[in-house]
């Protein structure tokens, strides 16, 4: 791996443990206000794809010398597109972000952003960086198998969610 591609991985990992970080605060703070948790028992599966999708990462470039390609120069813009909607994805959601299902009972979902055209934007957008991020790294079974996983944990997650925000009326 390049040094570039180093920073890169560091830099991504830092970004996911400080984004458990602002879960956690934001996570207490709904809590305090009344919010219900559901799907506590599911809510391992995510944590464990994230964390086996940076280690799979890892293996995979670690097994073969990495070859700049034109593939990195299509890969890279579309990563740095997926962070700003990440981004824009939290903020809009301010407080209420968070990696579990949490529901404050008197209030209504958040509908603006990305969040007031499509019903779950931050699903969507993750499920292409475990894409994109991989082909970074030339990492392509990992590219191929995680976005896999990652729809198989929202056939549990998503109905968990709506579940959820149905029985907060």
């Amino acid at each position: 791996m390049t040094t570039f591609l180093i920073g890169l991985f560091v830099f991504l990992i830092v970004q996911r443990l400080a984004e458990l970080v602002i879960a956690q605060s934001n996570r207490k703070w709904m809590l305090e206000r009344g919010a219900i948790e559901k799907g506590e028992d599911h809510y391992f599966l995510f944590i464990a794809l994230h964390a086996l999708f940076f280690v799979s990462i890892l293996i995979e470039a670690s097994i073969r010398p990495y070859e700049a390609n034109w593939i990195f120069y299509i890969a890279f813009p579309l990563f740095l597109i997926l962070q700003g909607l990440r981004i824009w994805c939290i903020t809009s959601l301010g407080r209420r972000w968070n990696t579990r299902v949490l529901v404050l009972p008197d209030e209504q979902p958040i509908q603006k952003g990305l969040y007031r055209y499509i019903r779950h934007p931050n699903y969507v957008i993750v499920f292409y960086e475990l894409l994109i991020i991989p082909i970074l790294f030339q990492a392509y079974l990992t590219a191929f198998i995680f976005p896999i996983l990652h729809l198989l944990v929202l056939k549990v997650r998503i109905p968990v969610e709506e579940k959820a925000l149905e029985e907060r009326i």
